[in-house]
């Protein structure tokens, strides 16, 4: 089959397309013919970084990155029962560890999975599940969303921005997006109440009494977030650690302010396929790039004005 392999961090120059045998699948998992695939900045974040290689792989090389997938099974461990073959299937792999997704034939944990929406392209289900999720255990899972929440997300036109939004909505919070203003008609169809221009405003200067954010950003919009924020709220980052100063100054302020990491969970891939199915969330892809383009992909990625989600077809 056809992968792509890191040997070692760097450029998109250091993605190298193999031929490499099937994997072989464990009892509790099955294999997975790829339709589509997409990709996130934890992808390009890791090619280019020893560190994060070595957090998420160890000592192993080459390593196939990539975690999110949908596309049909061709193959079941002796323990699964709650698929068959020929199944169209999608999920987040194994986050955070070795998903194995840059590859035509993907081995996976059934606990990973859910059953396609019938009604959604192998291209939208690929796309919700790493953003998905991790809008969902941030806003739902940590965050407590509740109705009548005021709910400040910045980045909302982004690949976790445009799912929280309608996440959000879905709890029928009030919600304020931030994003550039050429994004701002995507932002405020995606259902958000408020569009503010970071270009233009300071949000600190527009918004007050937020009971939650969600912050994919920065380190610093966190610091910042903390002067919008009313006693009792909380500031949600997903980006990895944060400034002990920043949690003091909340803390002082009586406001939660944590980092949350993503995880790979049937139960909420789950409730994605039932949302997608109802028509309540929607994948916004952007742009469509073949295996072949995978560099191009990563390049894209990087230029940090992606809308919706990237994906790659098989």
């Amino acid at each position: 089959m056809k992968a792509i392999i890191l040997n070692e961090a760097g450029s998109v120059s250091n993605l190298t397309y193999v031929d490499i045998p099937k994997p072989e699948i464990n009892d509790d998992e099955v294999l997975i013919k790829v339709s589509a695939l997409s990709i996130n900045p934890v992808d390009y974040k890791t090619r280019s970084s020893e560190e994060r290689i070595n957090r998420l792989f160890g000592d192993e090389r080459p390593v196939i990155l990539g975690w999110d997938l949908s596309g049909t099974i061709v193959g079941l461990g002796k323990n699964v029962s709650q698929f068959k073959l020929n199944d169209e299937v999608f999920g987040m792999i194994n986050y955070r560890g070795n998903g194995k997704a840059y590859a035509e034939y993907v081995a996976a944990p059934v606990s990973h999975l859910a059953l396609k929406p019938e009604n959604i392209s192998h291209q939208e289900a690929a796309a919700g599940t790493l953003a998905f999720l991790t809008a969902w255990q941030s806003l739902v899972t940590n965050g407590k969303i509740k109705e009548g929440d005021k709910v400040l997300i910045h980045g909302a036109s982004g690949g976790v921005g445009h799912y929280a939004t309608q996440i959000a909505k879905h709890f029928k919070a009030y919600v304020i997006g931030t994003s550039s203003e050429k994004n701002k008609e995507f932002v405020l169809q995606n259902g958000a109440d408020e569009h503010i221009d970071y270009a233009k405003a300071d949000f600190e200067n527009e918004v007050s009494d937020i009971d939650l954010v969600l912050n994919p950003i920065s380190d610093e919009i966190n610091n910042r977030s903390i002067n919008v924020v009313k006693p009792g709220g909380k500031i949600i980052y997903i980006l990895g650690e944060i400034d002990p100063e920043y949690v003091e100054k909340a803390k002082n302020k009586k406001i939660d302010l944590f980092a949350v990491f993503v995880k790979s969970s049937g139960p909420d891939i789950n409730i994605a396929a039932d949302l997608m199915q109802k028509g309540i969330i929607k994948s916004h892809v952007s742009q469509i790039f073949s295996f072949d383009e995978m560099k191009k992909a990563h390049l894209q990625l990087e230029t940090g004005r992606t809308v919706g989600k990237i994906v790659i077809a098989l």
